[in-house]
């Protein structure tokens, strides 16, 4: 079992493709993308937790539908664009607004937004977040898990830390044409 990380999915909303500058045609191309990718690196029995901004707009069939199409088994840390049918929805493992796990010996704290500071900080806890679309200067352990930095796909806590190590946000690959 792998445990992944992802945020700022954005299903449903066309935002991502005008502010975001996502390369998909149109919306529909774009979410059907996404669950590919997901579904291209996430087994059955993965674990998913996905950082808030899930879906805007669609009906609660259509984010039930979504959240039944992907991969894994999935946590959802609330975001700000996630509303009462995307936390309700029948499909996630847990819902809240913050936690704080243990993946591969290291500390994590998640939430949608990215900290100042954070608990265990000063002890090498990392802080997984998302919210910024790459677009943050991050301090020292701490990670956009966005889809927009990461290849619109879901990543591995070995893949965030391999991704930023040799790179300035400024000039990662991530920023394409921006």
């Amino acid at each position: 079992m792998a445990v992944h990380f992802t945020s700022d999915t954005h299903f449903g909303d066309p935002r991502g493709l005008r502010i975001d500058r996502r390369p998909f045609p149109d919306l529909a191309a774009h979410d059907a993308a996404l669950v590919e990718a997901w579904n291209a690196v996430v087994g059955p029995d993965d674990e998913v937790w996905h950082l808030g901004d899930f879906v805007l707009g669609p009906p609660p069939e259509r984010i039930h539908a979504l959240l039944s199409a992907l991969a894994g088994r999935k946590h959802l840390i609330i975001g700000n664009n996630d509303g009462p049918a995307t936390v309700a929805a029948p499909g996630w493992s847990s819902v809240g607004h913050y936690a704080e796990i243990e993946v591969e010996g290291r500390r994590l704290v998640l939430c949608h937004y990215a900290f100042r500071t954070w608990n265990g900080m000063g002890r090498g806890a990392l802080n997984l977040h998302g919210h910024s679309h790459g677009r943050l200067t991050p301090i020292p352990r701490q990670y956009d898990v966005g889809v927009d930095p990461m290849g619109f796909r879901p990543v591995t806590l070995d893949s965030v830390l391999t991704l930023r190590r040799p790179r300035t946000a400024k000039t990662a690959p991530e920023k394409r044409g921006t």
